[in-house]
């Protein structure tokens, strides 16, 4: 982004930051065939604006279609409401997919599977996501009649959908993401909640376990559950609910992963019964969806929607109706990837409504994130907008009709109005589009108040939240010195320089209890159609119980589903403990191309040699560390000389030159585990399958080891494209400083 481009948006006068600015242009505008942008930030929103009023005159309204997208317009430039990303990227273009969710259905077929893998290589190229249930698929070693064979279970399909996911690159924009669910009640629910030990596998899924009402009251007593074939619906055997449970809980404490998701809850709030039951959710969890349904998404900015100390229910009011008409629009100008799902969601007519800035709005009510006025003020703003939304709808159908799968419906009562929408309501992460309204994402708290972000490799910008900023400036007590002791500290708590009144409404996410994280949640949840993204964020001393509390208390005040992330539990960076050695910027990645310098060579290293058996022969890797954690590595062959010799010394050769120019040692291990030269059961105890494979493992042996002399500078390390910090959201890797998102 140069200045000149910046000068020419600031002159369009619209409100957007310099990080705004930036995203936009390397993330959603029209660009030619070298990358150019063809449009101005203007000029984007103009088009979404224009693409989505012209449904007025599809449906024959009557409305003016131009007076309408100015207020469409307005809405949007004002940074009121946003919609998703695919409809800033995709509407009044060639492509026009302006979903951002999707599920699609799984048999117990290899018709159906396989059907199911080319409809989300279609979605994915098109910029959406994908949930699915593999719960229809027979489990592992079960008979498979027409080939007298085996089955392979779900596990194996999930990683061939994983892998066509890896191919796929989104148009350039988006990343691909999927979210796998699998029944507490199936075989192989074991196998699948264990499935993450090995973070280099199925990197493309968040995976969650579908809860059913059974399994937890099961939990509450103490006894077994049965555990039922996808075959023809028998019982196999029964387990002990509560230890099932605790391995959930163990996995989720170890890594953030699996999440869970409440099945029953999800179908007693289905609006369309009649239709089908819900199996599975979109990437984040936040929109359980029918079999090739899809959902379109916006959130409005509660931060636009405050007047002096009081929340302006009359401007939400208009901005809600405004932005569902824009929503309901959308599902009628959408270009839809499948013809199944184009039916199915016009049928429906789901729209998801949502919010972004909440952590902003209570800032400047002057009310503290997890107090209990919090949660009062969190449930009054949901349910105003919730049935603000739904009257609208009920005027929409008055104009357009109901959604036409309404006979049989919820709604479908007597005396009841007719509603042109199935669902209203949704909290999505805004990882994006809160970075482009420069508010606070989703429902969640601030990230951070303030935070070092890394420019070049001795430079470093501290970014400040600007309301914090603003009233320290005002109130006197603003100093470089200061924010960066706030950037370096993470939070206000004990900074005695700031003012008491000021540090109880600017609390981070880990100045929240996990519990107080859950009745905001929850607090949400009783006023919303669909569901609610949110993390709950735990410290790094976080116990197995005290997630084990948060999942019980997420099932009992009526959430939905949970998704945990305790600091250090995921991402690991290889780096030494004594933090005085530790810098900042040693904890950006070498993929952020920030002018990471090669590490020197100390006289003398410390490290580790590992053997390992190949077809080649016996390989000896070794692995040596400076005071910053893996610095080289150099193998030995069993066999001297010849191609395989020469082939290990180049794979340690780049790998030493890797790990000595900042690039993490799970990243080496992702591009070379699994590598096969030989035969694909492999060799030796390791299951070696090539020398690329042996140095992958050989690592891991090491990492595991030495697993208490490594620590996390971030809670997930730096960002892959920035190296700016990452943010856990919505089960999700978030980075606030470029709009780089991991389900996006």
């Amino acid at each position: 982004m140069t200045s000149k481009t910046i000068s020419k948006i600031k002159m369009e006068q619209l409100p957007l930051t310099d990080n705004a600015i930036t995203v936009l242009e390397r993330r959603y505008l029209k660009r030619d065939k070298d990358g150019k942008p063809l449009e101005t930030v203007a000029e984007m929103f103009q088009r979404v604006a224009d693409a989505i009023a012209s449904a007025e005159e599809k449906l024959q309204t009557g409305q003016d279609s131009k007076k309408l997208s100015k207020e469409f317009y307005r809405m949007m430039t004002e940074l009121e409401f946003l919609p998703n990303s695919p409809t800033l990227m995709n509407a009044g273009r060639e492509l026009g997919q302006l979903s951002a969710c999707f599920v699609l259905p799984v048999g117990d077929s290899m018709e159906s599977i396989f059907e199911a893998i080319k409809n989300t290589a279609l979605i994915h190229k098109s910029g959406g996501g994908t949930g699915f249930s593999f719960s229809r698929i027979r489990p592992a070693n079960d008979i498979v009649k027409s080939t007298s064979g085996v089955s392979s279970g779900p596990l194996s399909f999930m990683s061939v959908f994983d892998a066509a996911t890896e191919t796929i690159k989104q148009g350039g924009t988006r990343r691909g993401a999927n979210m796998g669910i699998l029944r507490v009640d199936h075989p192989d629910i074991m196998d699948f909640i264990m499935c993450k030990r090995d973070q280099t596998v199925l990197t493309n899924f968040n995976i969650s376990v579908g809860i059913t009402e059974g399994f937890m009251e099961a939990v509450e007593n103490d006894s077994e559950y049965d555990i039922i074939s996808p075959r023809d619906g028998s019982k196999v055997k029964s387990m002990a609910a509560r230890k099932v449970f605790e391995h959930i809980v163990d996995m989720a404490w170890s890594n953030g992963e699996p999440g869970i998701v409440f099945l029953d809850r999800l179908n007693r709030d289905n609006p369309t019964p009649n239709i089908g039951e819900f199996e599975s959710t979109n990437p984040c969890g936040e929109q359980p969806l029918l079999p090739y349904e899809s959902c379109n998404l916006g959130s409005i900015n509660l931060n636009r929607m405050v007047k002096g100390r009081e929340i302006d229910w009359e401007k939400l009011k208009k901005t809600v109706e405004l932005a569902t008409r824009f929503l309901d629009n959308v599902i009628e100008v959408n270009n839809y990837p499948l013809k199944e799902i184009d039916a199915m969601t016009r049928s429906n007519r789901k729209i998801g409504l949502g919010v972004m800035g909440w952590a902003d709005l209570l800032i400047m009510l002057g009310i503290g994130y997890g107090s209990d006025k919090a949660v009062e003020v969190g449930e009054k703003v949901m349910k105003f907008i919730t049935d603000t939304s739904r009257n609208y709808s009920a005027l929409l159908a008055e104009e357009r009709g109901a959604f036409p799968n309404f006979k049989g419906s919820i709604f479908d009562v007597k005396g009841g109005k007719k509603i042109r929408n199935a669902t209203s309501t949704t909290i999505a992460p805004t990882g994006t589009i809160s970075i482009i309204a420069n508010c606070s994402s989703g429902v969640e708290p601030l990230f951070a108040v303030s935070y070092i972000r890394q420019v070049l490799d001795k430079d470093k910008l501290i970014e400040v939240n600007p309301m914090f900023e603003k009233i320290a400036k005002e109130r006197g007590f603003y100093s470089k010195e200061l924010m960066e002791k706030i950037a370096e500290h993470g939070t206000l708590h004990g900074i005695m320089e700031i003012p008491e009144d000021v540090r109880n409404v600017f609390l981070t996410a880990h100045d929240i209890s996990p519990e107080e994280h859950i009745k905001m949640q929850a607090a949400f949840q009783k006023y919303t159609d669909n569901a609610v993204s949110k993390t709950v964020n735990f410290t790094k001393s976080a116990t197995r119980d005290d997630v084990e509390t948060v999942y019980r208390l997420a099932y009992t005040s009526g959430c939905k589903g949970v998704t945990i992330y305790r600091d250090g539990s995921r991402d690991m960076q290889v780096l030494s403990v004594g933090k005085a050695e530790v810098k900042p910027e040693d904890a950006v990645p070498f993929e952020s191309g920030k002018g990471r310098r090669k590490r020197e060579r100390p006289r003398a290293l410390k490290g580790s040699t590992y053997q390992m058996e190949t077809g080649c022969g016996p390989l000896y890797i070794t692995i040596n560390e400076d005071e910053r954690g893996v610095f080289e590595l150099f193998t030995t062959m069993g066999k001297a000389g010849g191609c395989a010799s020469s082939q290990c010394e180049a794979i340690g050769r780049l790998v030493s030159l890797a790990w000595r120019s900042g690039v993490q040692a799970r990243q080496t291990v992702k591009q070379m585990i699994g590598i096969t030269c030989h035969k694909p059961a492999g060799f030796g105890n390791n299951r070696v399958t090539s020398c690329s494979d042996a140095v992958a493992k050989a690592i891991q042996m090491h990492m595991a080891d030495h697993e208490e002399d490594y620590v996390h500078i971030t809670d997930s390390g730096a960002c892959p494209e920035c190296g700016g910090p990452v943010e856990h959201e919505g089960g999700c890797c978030v980075c606030h400083a470029c709009g780089y998102s991991e389900c996006a």
